[in-house]
Order: structure tokens, then C-alpha cells, then sequence
């Protein structure tokens, strides 16, 4: 197995799929552009929250969402 070895198995179709919602919604609610580019940050967020064990793609998108809000929330008042 691949972890044994040093290697992080990683879902890609687990983060395809949350990453798809979460942009999605947030394309709908204008806090990142609509375009086929992939928004870098989002996609960091949901792969650290897949690292720390979180593997329902829904609660992955939603939780995805919050971080990314808050982020430019707190992005925004600096």
C-alpha cells in the first residue's frame, strides 16, 4: 500500500466532487469569479480539511465554504 511506503493516497474524485459544490456556490454568491480557472485557495482549503480526516463530500464542501468566506472576511478588514 501506498501510505506504507511514504505516500499519501489522496481521492481525487472526493476533492473533484467537493471542490465542484463549494465553487459552485460561491461563483453563484460572487466571492470568486466565474471562470473555468481553479481557484488555488479554495482547493487548498479542501484538501487540508480531507488531510485532517473529513471524507463526506458534502460537509467537505460546506465546511470549505465557511474557511473560504471567513478568510476573505479577514482578508478584507486587514
Amino acid at each position: 500500500m501506498l501510505v506504507e511506503r511514504g505516500f499519501q493516497v489522496m481521492n481525487v474524485e472526493l476533492v473533484s466532487d467537493a471542490y465542484a459544490i463549494a465553487a459552485n456556490y460561491l461563483r453563484r454568491s460572487g466571492a470568486i469569479p466565474d471562470s473555468l480557472a481553479t481557484n488555488d485557495r479554495l482547493l487548498e482549503i479542501i484538501v487540508k480539511l480531507l488531510q485532517h480526516g473529513e471524507f463526506n463530500k458534502i460537509r467537505l464542501a460546506n465546511k470549505a465554504i465557511t474557511r473560504f468566506e471567513a478568510q476573505s472576511e479577514a482578508r478584507a478588514v486587514a
